[in-house]
């Protein structure tokens, strides 16, 4: 299948979802010129999300078809726009969840792209053009300047790339609530999938005392040996749930499924705070109790602007933060969706996109 957007004249391969059964297949479509203020990347590598899964399958009920995935988007500038000086031929870059906002508002203004009421997303968003946008299962994108970041020279683009989201998802809320200038300060965080394993290695990077908390006792040995835990709490323990109460200074909770919070509460110490970044199909149960007893907080946060995610990613490439991957082909996308599906990853799955016959633009 062939698609066509008036205007948009390069020719890409991609491989694309039709409908809600979610099977991925080739799919050759149409993005728009590189515009004055564009770049075009050859996409090398792009991460595997949960929200692909979600959308390829129109689990939240938004999906448009065809829908082309993926926003942990990593490869090299192949074309410069006239008005852009921030990037030239041959880069290494990357392009996260945003492809536009209206570069206006005060969020805008503040350098908070991702809370723009017109947020539009690298895929399932409709541009400035009009046009749907597409996202990193294909072979090239033109993103505008103002949603690239440059990749550190050191880091490897295939075990980066989910950092355009699992990476700014974990640093966005410790750097919102100073847990990145507080040594020794304790954090605690629930779940240890693509976003959790994450967040150990930044936490341990920033100095923090981390504590895994997880429903699976076969994750602590990972925890603690490979990723540098400092300790370990299995959720459905009573007796150890009641003898880390009051321990943690902060919480980031990355699970997505129904899950009781008021226990999680209890273990912060008066004042704490927990940030809620995994995105729950149904409403979460949130007691008073612990929270007007402990003067505890509760707050969301949702990925981060671009100055914050270049901030992110340079400081990636100082402390040597990549993410734990297993690459796969794009012709094994819909296996590694359904392993996805049961969380039979450690912890993400990224696409190889060179591997493909086609080289971009067709």
């Amino acid at each position: 299948m062939t698609e066509t957007t008036p205007n948009h004249t390069q020719t890409v391969k991609g491989w694309a979802a039709r409908d809600s059964s979610g099977k991925i297949t080739p799919f050759v479509f149409k993005r728009r010129r590189n515009g004055a203020e564009d770049v075009t990347i050859k996409i090398f590598y792009c991460g595997m999300c949960h929200t692909d899964l979600h959308n390829a399958r129109n689990d939240w009920g938004l999906t448009t078809y065809p829908v082309v995935p993926g926003h942990e988007i990593t490869g090299v500038i192949i074309n410069v726009g006239n008005n852009v000086t921030e990037f030239k031929l041959g880069d290494k870059v990357g392009v996260g969840c945003l492809a536009a906002s209206c570069l206006k508002c005060e969020m805008c203004q503040a350098n908070e792209e991702n809370y723009c009421d017109d947020i539009q997303l690298t895929y399932g968003g409709i541009y400035w053009d009009g046009s749907i946008t597409y996202g990193g299962y294909s072979t090239m994108i033109v993103s505008h300047k103002r949603f690239v970041v440059k990749m550190p020279e050191n880091l490897p683009l295939d075990a980066a790339a989910p950092l355009l989201c699992a990476g700014i998802t974990m640093f966005s809320p410790m750097k919102q609530n100073g847990m990145l200038d507080q040594p020794g300060k304790r954090l605690g965080i629930v779940g240890l999938g693509g976003l959790g394993h994450i967040g150990v290695k930044l936490g341990k990077a920033f100095g923090l005392h981390v504590t895994v908390i997880s429903t699976s006792s076969s994750k602590e040995d990972e925890a603690r040996r490979r990723l540098g835990a400092d300790d370990f709490i299995i959720s459905t323990n009573i007796d150890q749930m009641e003898a880390a109460r009051k321990s943690l200074d902060f919480i980031i909770d990355t699970v997505s499924a129904q899950h009781p919070l008021g226990p999680l509460l209890e273990l912060l110490k008066v004042g704490g705070t927990m940030v809620l970044v995994g995105v729950a199909e149904k409403p979460l149960p949130l007691p008073s109790f612990p929270l007007l007893f402990g003067r505890r907080k509760v707050v969301g946060s949702l990925i981060g602007g671009m100055k914050e995610t270049q901030e992110m990613m340079d400081l990636c490439g100082k402390h040597n933060i990549t993410c734990d991957i297993e690459t796969v082909k794009p012709e094994g996308i819909n296996e590694a969706m359904e392993r996805l599906a049961k969380n039979d990853v450690r912890y993400r799955f990224v696409i190889d996109i060179a591997s493909s016959s086609s080289n971009g633009v067709l």
